[in-house]
């Protein structure tokens, strides 16, 4: 691809360079020359062509976050599980099989997936 952008400058190099050698141009006319008929059409051409490049390298920087990102909960994870092989001891609330009520003052919620009847006025 550069291979094509490199050639079709050399050529609109050389159209400007002969639009300021003219009897008539002027090097006004040989910097416009270069400028929109070989640096503008070229940027737009590669950028275009770039855009799949661009793509991959942005979903590969993603995929590398999200490994990075999964690789330290399981870190996390790991250095926060207890390593001694002591049996878990019973919450205190819990103990014999009674469960203390919610003291946090808030109302219940329903369950997940819980289904809501909705009433329509008339």
């Amino acid at each position: 691809m550069y291979l094509v952008v490199i050639g079709w400058l050399y050529v609109t190099l050389l159209m400007a360079v002969a639009e300021a050698m003219a009897p008539n141009g002027t090097v006004l006319g040989a910097i416009i020359t270069f400028a929109f008929y070989g640096l503008l059409p070229m940027s737009i051409v590669v950028y275009i062509l770039g855009t799949p490049g661009r793509k991959r390298a942005i979903h590969a920087r993603q995929l590398a976050e999200r490994e990075a990102h999964t690789q330290a909960q399981a870190q996390a994870q790991a250095a926060a599980s207890p390593k001694t092989s002591e049996p878990a001891q019973p919450h205190p609330s819990t103990a014999g099989g009674m469960v203390e009520p919610d003291a946090g003052g808030k109302a219940a919620t329903a369950p997940e997936g819980a289904a809501v009847a909705v009433r329509k006025e008339p």
